[in-house]
C-alpha cells in the first residue's frame, strides 16, 4: 500500500493553502528518504511516511481556535483530522494511533521516543531551515542538538554546508 490516496486527501484537506501543501510534500519526501537510507523495517517506513504527509495537519485549526500556528497548538489539534482522515482511507489501527501520536509530538524535542520520531523531527527541520530562512548559527544548533541519523545529519550539512 502507497500513500497516493492519503496524499491527495491532505491536499483537499489543505485546499487554497500551497504554502502547507508544499511543506508537507517537501517534508514527507526527506522522511521516506532518511528513511530508506537508514533501512528501516518496512511496517516503521509506512508509517513514518503517513506522519510526515499529516504532521501540520492540525494548523488550520489551531489558527482557528487559538490565533495561532505555534508548534503546541499544531500538536493539540492534529491528532482529530489525522484520524479522521486515516480511518476513511481503512488504515490499520495500530499506524492510526502511532501516526497520531506522532503528530501529538512533532514539536516537542526531548524524550524522542523512536526512530520515525526522530526522522520526522529532522525531515521537519530540513524544509523549516529553508521555509524560515534560518541562519547557519541557528541551523548548527538545531543539529548538535537534535539530530541523531547519520542520513539527516549527512543532508542536512550537505544542503546547508554547515559539516
Amino acid at each position: 500500500m502507497n500513500h497516493a490516496d492519503l496524499i491527495q486527501k491532505v491536499i483537499e484537506f489543505d485546499h487554497g493553502d500551497p504554502r502547507r501543501i508544499q511543506h508537507f510534500l517537501k517534508v514527507h519526501e526527506f522522511a521516506a528518504l532518511i528513511g530508506h537510507l537508514e533501512g528501516l523495517p518496512a511496517d516503521t517506513q509506512f508509517t513514518l511516511e503517513a506522519a510526515s504527509i499529516l504532521h501540520d495537519i492540525g494548523i488550520h485549526d489551531a489558527e482557528k481556535f487559538y490565533g495561532s500556528s505555534a508548534g503546541k497548538y499544531q500538536e493539540l489539534t492534529g491528532p482529530a483530522p489525522a484520524r479522521e482522515i486515516l480511518g476513511k482511507l481503512h488504515y490499520a489501527e495500530k499506524t492510526i494511533e502511532r501516526v497520531c501520536w506522532l503528530i501529538a509530538h512533532h514539536h516537542t524535542y526531548d524524550d524522542v521516543a523512536g526512530i520515525d520520531y526522530q526522522i520526522l523531527l529532522e525531515a521537519d527541520f530540513l524544509v523549516n531551515s529553508y521555509e524560515d530562512t534560518l541562519s547557519p548559527e541557528a541551523i548548527r544548533s538545531f543539529r548538535d542538538k537534535i539530530f541523531r541519523t547519520q542520513s539527516g545529519l549527512h543532508l542536512l550539512n550537505v544542503i546547508y554546508d554547515s559539516g
